[in-house]
């Protein structure tokens, strides 16, 4: 009976942790470059002595779905799209090279290119500076020129892409590193501009998939409340005898 209490419970924390992260992809269905995370059980044998007939039933995320978001022109000169597998190379917080497929980019009021939540990009020599009151155009292999009050335009830098071998993972920060290190840029890379790439989670998959954790939580639940009952008969018939 005890088994059935085990199986039960890990299977529904399991399944609440699913919906945790069936939950977080859905908010995140408008979010530029966003990749869905996905997620898998795996069962887990109980250590100790007298346990080993129990098994936990885990939630763990495999990774992130690598293919590409929709890819809306938005017309901004700042706004690119990285094509094929190419990441953007960008600082982040805690001064880590890092990696995204969100490409709505920003200049700060020092020149600095950044990203729209304010992250330094990088480029192939370091922080790409932008001349004051100059217009900014990215090309397709990355270059960043700038064109002044003069009408000419300039090279400031180029942006760095990276072209990854294995899949990245995913930081608590939502950005992308490589388990090797920093990456080195790939000069094949490319990006289309005035276009943003969109989030590649599918709203209907993910409720649907959010309705099928529901309904397994509650056949996890259902069981909880069998073995109960099943534990209430068994008292009341050894203390009949």
């Amino acid at each position: 009976m005890d088994r059935m209490i085990y199986l039960s419970m890990s299977g529904a924390k399991a399944t609440m942790e699913r919906q945790d992260t069936l939950a977080n992809n859905l908010a995140n269905v408008s979010t530029v470059g966003f990749r869905a995370e996905l997620q898998a059980f795996r069962a887990v044998p109980v250590e100790g002595s007298g346990a080993s007939t129990r098994v936990y039933a885990l939630e763990t995320t495999t990774g992130y779905d690598p293919s590409a978001g929709n890819i809306s022109a938005t017309g901004r000169n700042l706004d690119i799209a990285m094509k094929g597998n190419s990441w953007l190379a960008l600082q982040a917080l805690d001064g880590t090279e890092a990696y995204t497929r969100a490409g709505a980019l920003d200049v700060s009021a020092d020149g600095t290119l950044t990203t729209r939540g304010g992250l330094t990009v990088l480029g192939d020599g370091g922080p790409i500076q932008v001349p004051p009151n100059s217009e900014v155009s990215i090309g397709s292999d990355g270059t960043v020129s700038a064109k002044g009050v003069n009408g000419k335009s300039t090279a400031v830098g180029k942006l760095k892409l990276v072209t990854p071998e294995v899949a990245l993972q995913r930081g608590t920060d939502g950005l992308f590193r490589a388990d090797s290190g920093d990456l080195p840029a790939d000069a094949k890379a490319r990006v289309q501009d005035g276009a943003l790439e969109g989030s590649n989670v599918s709203a209907v998959e993910t409720m649907v998939a959010m309705i099928t954790a529901a309904r397994q939580f509650e056949s996890q639940m259902k069981m909880l409340q069998t073995a109960e009952g099943d534990e209430k008969a068994a008292a009341q018939l050894l203390s009949m005898n």
